[in-house]
């Protein structure tokens, strides 16, 4: 049974990934859904016809989260596109890892600017437009819980700077009963971090489950949250890792 029919969804970097998983499977709960992508235009087209194929409108752009004008600008874009916007998926992130000596101040710059700038733009941008009831979700990483090895300092810093931002976002925005959420992902299989990928043996091994997730796993916790049933959880953080946290 459709959760959210009539309801206008925005996930950001949703060509791929998480980001698509989350897009098809919103479409598939009632959904509209526009999303945004960076490069690959064929993947976009592949996922706004999964979208399409369930009667749901789709709506892709491109743009880029390292944009500031970008980020805030997808938001007006879905918004009027659509003509409302119920749900904000902050997916959009980009992963810098390696030793701490050999990260470039452009490295932090380009860091930062996705995956926190990026998302405080779109989040401050649709609160502006999120009707009383609208949802804000985030996707963060299980870094932001437990670092297990080195390498991983400036993505882990930019994936728990969301939790305070979270956290605020619930208190500025709860009167209106607009809820904010994080959902951690541990390993996942991705093309960014393929489960056949070079160091996906040590990742599966670091979670209770001894396995890599799966994108639609993490979009089932993002429906969840984005759904009739998430309305009085806010402010909170959901790990769906495998146990990678425990």
């Amino acid at each position: 049974m459709s959760t959210m029919n009539g309801t206008a969804v925005l996930v950001t970097g949703g060509s791929r990934g998480i980001g698509a998983a989350t897009a098809v499977r919103l479409a598939r709960e009632g959904a509209d859904v526009a999303f945004t992508y960076v490069q690959d235009e064929a993947r976009a087209a592949e996922v706004a016809a999964r979208i399409e194929a369930v009667g749901r409108k789709a709506l892709p752009l491109r743009a880029d989260a390292a944009d500031a004008g970008d980020a805030a600008g997808a938001v007006a874009w879905a918004a009027d596109a659509l003509g409302r916007l119920d749900v904000l998926v902050n997916n959009a992130g980009v992963g810098v890892l390696g030793p701490l000596e050999s990260l470039a101040l452009a490295d932090v710059d380009r860091v930062l600017a996705v995956n926190v700038r990026a998302v405080f733009l779109a989040s401050q941008a649709a609160a502006g437009r999120l009707p009383d009831g609208g949802r804000i979700i985030t996707i963060g990483s299980c870094m932001a819980q437990r670092v297990p090895g080195p390498g991983g300092a400036l993505y882990a810093l930019s994936k728990t700077a969301l939790i305070g931002l979270t956290k605020g976002l619930a208190r500025d925005l709860g009167g209106r009963g607009i809820t904010a959420n994080l959902v951690h992902p541990g390993p996942v299989d991705t093309d960014m971090n393929p489960v056949g990928g070079p160091h996906a043996e040590g990742q599966a091994a670091l979670t209770a489950l001894d396995r890599f997730g799966t994108p639609d796993e993490v979009a089932a916790m993002v429906a969840f949250l984005a759904g009739p049933e998430g309305r009085y959880v806010t402010g909170a953080e959901f790990a769906v890792d495998g146990g990678h946290a425990a």
